[in-house]
């Protein structure tokens, strides 16, 4: 089963880099205003249940913790999207997807 972890400071992000050199990460920016955001989350949160090969999800509530969200941005050089997930591989983001172009299925074949 898998466990969303919030993502709530910079130096998580770090950690991250550090962790994906030896398995995939996802990151999840989502937006709790948003039914779109709400509806990719729910999906992943419903696909991630019983895939036992599923990464980890870093969460990122992107009201509260915008500055995260730019950091992310910036320290992977993808564009700014909500809700958004990147896949993190070897330090670097090898994947990402926004809207409902979310998908576990899709994540997966890219790991």
């Amino acid at each position: 089963m898998n466990h969303w972890i919030p993502l709530e400071s910079k130096n998580q992000l770090d950690a991250i880099v550090l962790k994906s050199q030896e398995k995939p990460c996802l990151i999840f920016k989502h937006s709790t205003s948003c039914n779109i955001s709400a509806m990719a989350k729910s999906r992943l949160e419903r696909d991630t249940k019983n895939a036992p090969n599923a990464p980890e999800i870093y969460y990122v509530d992107l009201l509260k913790h915008r500055d995260i969200s730019r950091e992310i941005s910036d320290k992977f050089n993808v564009h700014h999207e909500s809700p958004q997930v990147l896949l993190i591989e070897q330090g670097e983001c090898v994947y990402d997807a926004s809207h409902l172009d979310i998908s576990l299925e899709e994540i997966l074949e890219h790991i």
